[in-house]
């Protein structure tokens, strides 16, 4: 890692540390840093991966629901909660992963769409759900049974430390053999296979990690809000997050945090202003950044700076 890189990432972690000191609402940055980590788990699929999920959304919605429903009914504490959130994301990521990396292409997205829904109705239809009411009240807990999380700065240092950790983490998997078996799969994967790589056990290990990443962010969404509805599990929330990931730029490793930060930011400055029309807004923000930026904001601007270097090389 090049020492401007490191000075970038120190500034970034410096900047999180300090913004609720500076007047930022800290529910918003948690509400942006749990879109964030979704955003960064499905960036692991595509971006890394080469696979386009429509349905990641039932991970996300897993997390929430699983998470809330025992941190309010068996009165779990927050940190086994979360555990079992993203374990039932794993679970959940493996079986349709099975199903799903039979296909490619426009064949995968739509298998995954299919089951993404099915989840949403599971959810709709389940006892301990809430239906269409969802599960409201959900309480923070303690963290470790010492230090409570109804305090917002506290809450706000245990997502912001699960962000970097995740960020490490995938930095970690891409820069290992496995992300570089997963990068010439993305690039060609029938010479994956004339290599003798097992593409398949791949696919579906990275799918099922990014399952449980997604997961985590939804137990730490719900935690952070307080509840777990139907929203979580929409097929809306799996657009929002590809729309994340692209405009960001895919294959980055802050693209996604950065698409998270401008569409999590436009919602919440625009939903009162403008209403509904705010998913319009999102939507025109989006084709233009592929018809103009079609490798994102970061994606675009890592190219500039490769352009310079060559040219100041030459």
């Amino acid at each position: 890692m090049s020492r401007p890189l490191l000075a970038l990432y120190a500034v970034l972690v410096l900047a999180g540390l300090v913004m609720p000191w500076l007047g930022v609402y800290p529910v918003y940055l948690m509400t942006l840093y749990s879109f964030a980590i979704f955003a960064c788990a499905f960036n692991l699929l595509l971006g890394y991966g080469g696979m386009l999920s429509f349905g990641h959304a039932a991970y996300f919605g897993l997390g929430s629901y699983v998470t809330s429903w025992l941190v309010t009914g068996p009165h779990w504490g927050t940190l086994p909660a979360i555990a079992m959130g993203m374990l039932a994301a794993l679970v959940a990521g493996l079986l349709i992963g099975l199903l799903a990396i039979r296909r490619s292409g426009i064949y995968f997205a739509m298998i995954t769409l299919a089951l993404g829904q099915l989840v949403y109705f599971v959810c709709l239809q389940a006892p301990f759900t809430g239906g269409e009411n969802g599960i409201q009240g959900v309480p923070r807990g303690t963290l470790l049974g010492l230090v409570s999380l109804r305090n917002d700065m506290v809450m706000y240092y245990l997502v912001f430390g699960l962000l970097i950790a995740v960020f490490l983490a995938i930095r970690r998997i891409v820069s290992s053999p496995f992300g570089q078996v997963l990068k010439a799969i993305r690039e060609n994967e029938p010479r994956a296979v004339s290599l003798g790589y097992d593409v398949d056990r791949y696919k579906l290990l990275v799918f099922a990690l990014s399952a449980a990443l997604a997961g985590l962010a939804g137990s730490l969404k719900a935690l952070v809000l307080g509840f777990a509805t139907l929203t979580d599990v929409l097929q809306a929330t799996s657009g929002e997050v590809i729309l994340m990931t692209l405009l960001g730029g895919a294959g980055t490793f802050l693209g996604p945090i950065v698409g998270a930060g401008i569409v999590v930011t436009l919602q919440d400055m625009l939903s009162d202003r403008v209403g509904s029309w705010v998913t319009v807004i999102i939507g025109a923000i989006f084709v233009v950044c592929v018809l103009a930026f079609r490798k994102g904001v970061v994606g675009e601007l890592q190219a500039w700076l490769e352009r310079r270097r060559a040219r100041a090389a030459a």
